[in-house]
């Protein structure tokens, strides 16, 4: 039962089993087929004329008399000039090298009493010496051999297309055999937390649909898990907002200013994070649909914005430029980073690089910088620069940078930070000027479920 089992062709094991025998088959019927219509072991009827028509007038001329040979002779010359036959003289010496194997089925035709050599001696044309079994000589032109080459002949091209046949056969059932193995790489690149993308298909061999039902078992408990958390989390930042409200209310009964004032900051610095903390969580589960924008224009409003409200700030690019992105994202995250400038440094410069394939927006301040041992770390949520970046220890909570790489990454870009010379920073965001939704936005849920899983940690 279990070398059935084995055999069964719902698994991957009996599929190759029935690849090589099928292999086989088609192989040995490929082979079969081409020996059955060319049958090679028959002679080639022109190749055995030639033969023959030498044999017999050689025979001729043996069993003529010697005084009727010059007259048969010249007979057989006008009736097969092709033999090219000539008596030669009674002393001529035989040579001592054997004709080429092709002739050995002359050989066997004329018998024993005849001897082949070249003529003349040591030469490598085409004729033929024949001694007569009396002794006398005679020369002919030797058959030509018609043949096929070995390249050309149909044994090799039975098998040339054999091989071909069987190879192609192979890459097929190779490839049927490894697509479903493929399409889980890729749905395991494309994992998405919020339902954009498809369950893996559940078809093939029974150890692929185990290994896809497996999976898609996975890929649910995984986003229950992480839906459970988004909504503890939710739940619990918005059930503070009370407490918050009537520590606030009875705050303001405090008659000392200094501890009122120091008090309601601490509430307000709660409120704040708090309010990060589900935007954080709300937007980073939600996906705004791609539309093509002029990324310079909302990078000129960012600039003018930020302008109203006294901040030294300037846009540097293209008055125009269309990018397909989401709007309000890219929005909300070169805000972000125009905020992180300003507030650390005393000017802020957004620059617009743009070619056929990629846009980039670097967002340049004077300010102290990062070191190179944290800005990888600083792309993560709650994670906050050093003390040189963080004078204001309640301007913000470390969700800047961590949202605008989530947004980054959700349209198919990168978030890099680097140092701008003599000193500040620069924060570079490259994004693919033409959007391929599926995969972004799967990109984009794995982002969340990383900021959220870091969040409740």
């Amino acid at each position: 039962m279990k070398l059935l089992g084995f055999l069964s062709l719902r698994r991957i094991s009996g599929q190759i089993a029935a690849l090589v025998i099928a292999s086989i088959v088609a192989l040995h019927a490929i082979i079969t087929a081409g020996f059955l219509i060319n049958r090679p072991e028959l002679p080639d009827p022109a190749h055995d004329r030639g033969h023959a028509q030498l044999a017999t007038a050689v025979q001729l001329l043996g069993a003529a008399p010697a005084s009727e040979r010059p007259r048969l002779s010249a007979d057989i010359a006008r009736t097969f000039p092709q033999l090219g036959i000539e008596l030669l003289a009674a002393d001529t010496p035989p040579a001592a090298r054997e004709p080429e194997a092709n002739l050995h089925g002359l050989h066997r035709r004329l018998g024993h009493s005849y001897r082949l050599f070249t003529w003349p001696p040591g030469s490598e044309t085409q004729r033929l010496g024949i001694v007569l079994p009396d002794g006398a000589t005679i020369a002919a032109n030797m058959p030509a051999d018609r043949r096929p080459p070995f390249m050309g002949g149909p044994t090799m091209m039975t098998l040339l297309f054999a091989v071909i046949s069987v190879t192609l056969l192979g890459l097929w059932a190779a490839r049927a055999l490894t697509a479903p193995l493929s399409s889980f790489a890729k749905a395991a690149e494309s994992f998405s937390l919020d339902g954009t993308t498809a369950p893996l298909p559940e078809r093939g061999p029974e150890e692929i649909r185990s290994v896809a039902k497996a999976l898609n078992r996975m890929r649910e408990r995984i986003t229950g898990l992480i839906d459970d958390r988004t909504r503890m989390l939710a739940a619990i930042s918005h059930d503070l907002r009370t407490p918050i409200t009537r520590m606030r209310l009875r705050s303001e009964f405090i008659e000392d200013e200094t501890h009122r004032s120091r008090m309601l900051a601490d509430l307000d610095q709660m409120r704040a994070m708090l309010e990060s903390v589900l935007s954080f969580l709300r937007n980073d589960r939600r996906l705004e649909a791609m539309t093509l924008v002029d990324i310079a224009s909302s990078l000129q409003l960012v600039t003018d914005q930020f302008s109203d409200l006294g901040r030294r700030v300037a846009y540097d690019g293209p008055a125009h430029a269309m990018a397909t992105v989401r709007p309000d994202d890219l929005h909300r995250a070169v805000t972000n980073l125009v905020e992180n400038a300003v507030r650390f440094g005393a000017e802020a410069v957004i620059r617009l690089r743009i070619s056929p394939n990629e846009f980039t927006i670097d967002v340049e301040d004077d300010g102290p910088g990062i070191s190179d041992a944290q800005k990888q770390t600083m792309l993560e949520p709650f994670v906050r620069g050093d003390d040189a970046r963080n004078m204001d220890e309640a301007a913000g909570f470390g969700l800047g940078l961590s949202i605008t790489n989530a947004i980054a990454t959700a349209h198919g870009g990168t978030l890099s930070l680097h140092d701008r010379q003599p000193h500040g920073l620069v924060v570079r965001m490259q994004l693919p000027t033409h959007q391929d939704g599926g995969s972004s936005a799967a990109r984009s849920s794995r982002q969340a479920a990383s900021a959220s899983g870091s969040a409740s940690s």
